[in-house]
C-alpha cells in the first residue's frame, strides 16, 4: 500500500485559497459582463425605432400605462377611504399616525405614478429618446 506522502492543507491555507477565489469571483464576472455587453448589445444598438416601426406596440405601450394609472389612482381612492374608516375606530394616538403615514405613502405613490409618464414624455423628446417621439405615455 502506498501512503500519500503530500502535507495536508491547512485551516490557514484552505482560508486563503477561498479568499483569493472569492476575490478573484467578482472580476471574473465584470469581465464576463464587458465582453457580453460589447457583442451582445451591439445588434440591439443597430435597430432604430423597433417600437416605432411595429404595428400596435405604440397604441398598446399608451393603453397598458393609461390602464395602469388609472388602477393606481383608484387604488388610492380605496386605500384613502379605507384609511379614513379605520381612523374612525382606532383609539390610540399611535395607529392614527401610522394611518396617517400609510395615507402619506399611499398619495405619494399614486402622485410618482401620474407624474412619471408626461415627464418621460417631454424629457425624453427633449432628450432624443426614441420610445418618447412615438408613443404618449400621458394617462389623460
Amino acid at each position: 500500500m502506498s501512503q500519500d506522502t503530500t502535507p495536508s492543507e491547512t485551516t490557514p491555507n484552505r482560508v486563503e485559497s477561498q479568499l483569493t477565489a472569492a476575490s478573484r469571483l467578482p472580476k471574473q464576472a465584470a469581465l464576463v459582463i464587458v465582453f457580453l455587453s460589447l457583442f451582445a448589445v451591439e445588434p440591439a444598438a443597430a435597430q432604430t425605432n423597433a417600437v416605432c416601426s411595429a404595428d400596435n406596440l405604440p397604441s398598446m405601450i399608451e393603453g397598458f400605462f393609461q390602464l395602469t394609472t388609472a388602477l393606481g389612482i383608484v387604488g388610492l381612492a380605496v386605500v384613502w377611504q379605507a384609511d379614513s374608516l379605520i381612523e374612525m375606530f382606532t383609539i390610540t394616538p399611535d395607529q392614527k399616525k401610522g394611518l396617517k403615514r400609510h395615507k402619506r405613502s399611499a398619495m405619494k405613490s399614486a402622485v410618482v405614478l401620474v407624474a412619471l409618464g408626461p415627464l418621460y414624455t417631454v424629457a425624453g423628446s427633449m432628450m432624443n429618446l426614441p420610445l418618447a417621439q412615438c408613443v404618449d405615455l400621458a394617462p389623460w
